[in-house]
């Protein structure tokens, strides 16, 4: 009897964790590109970070450069690649476009850079496709972009 308990509990927690893969790795990018040079706003649920939020409490800031364009776009690029779990979905002139999946629950979010060449700053946004708190996970990818892009230049 005991087994069996244990045996349903672990059919369970498969079948479940199985439907969230198959969800997170089918549901659609939230992504917009760029408007009117700016990312679309994150939304209201606290899994979303962005240098041209509104909302303070998601607000990191842009990352400068002197560079050219095309410089920066290649170290982004190299940056990008270096990391795991990542796929370039969209690279343009000016834009970006990457997800990055979690190795254990197959997670995707979709990290955007638009390079704001008039100013010489990099505005991105990262957010979660799926959930409400992402543990301040974009927040820390963010960081470490910035960091790993800045060592690089």
């Amino acid at each position: 009897m005991k087994k069996k308990i244990i045996l349903i509990l672990l059919m369970t927690i498969l079948v479940f964790y199985g439907t969230l893969i198959l969800y997170n790795q089918n549901s659609e990018s939230l992504v917009s590109g760029v408007k009117d040079e700016k990312l679309a706003e994150c939304p209201e649920s606290p899994n979303c970070v962005s240098t041209q939020t509104e909302d303070n409490t998601k607000k990191m800031e842009p990352i400068a450069y002197i560079i050219s364009n095309e410089e920066v776009m290649e170290i982004m690029v190299q940056v990008i690649n270096e990391m795991s779990g990542t796929k370039i979905m969209i690279q343009d002139s000016n834009y970006l476009h990457v997800t990055f999946t979690t190795r254990f629950l197959r997670f995707v979010d979709d990290v955007e850079f638009y390079f704001d060449e008039q100013n010489k700053l990099i505005h991105f946004r990262s957010a979660s496709r799926t959930g409400y708190s992402d543990m301040g996970v974009n927040q820390e990818r963010m960081v470490e972009i910035r960091e790993r892009f800045l060592n690089e230049i």
